[in-house]
């Protein structure tokens, strides 16, 4: 009788490891995102993605430097969607603080500024 109560505690106990060692994830400071929206930061600011497109810009103003699905703060233009090198441009009629637009398969798609990018 005293085996099977000592196998009963083993199995109990190893049980209990094995849940909580699946909860854990380590300690690690990046981890990849599951984001809300498409977006890029230029200057500062988050810019999301819209469904809309432009027709007429204004110049080039910059470009994503970084591209991240990773949860972390950048000091620089970063995307969780485009590529390195993709373009931002003004849009004529419509200031900066407002939206710009980033040239996407030779169109010019529609950002709409929302806030400060950074940790709060």
């Amino acid at each position: 009788m005293e085996r099977r109560n000592f196998s009963i505690i083993t199995m109990i106990f190893s049980f209990f490891l094995m849940s909580i060692s699946g909860c854990s994830q380590g300690n690690s400071s990046n981890s990849s995102a599951d984001w809300a929206f498409s977006f890029v930061v230029w200057e500062g600011y988050i810019y999301r993605v819209s469904d809309d497109y432009v027709n007429e810009i204004n110049r080039e103003i910059g470009e994503v430097v970084k591209y991240s699905d990773i949860e972390d703060t950048y000091t620089s233009n970063f995307s969780n969607e485009y590529e390195e090198g993709t373009k931002f441009y003004s849009i004529k009629g419509i200031g900066v603080e407002e939206a710009i637009a980033i040239k996407e398969d030779g169109k010019f798609r529609k950002a709409i500024r929302e806030e400060k990018y950074g940790k709060k």
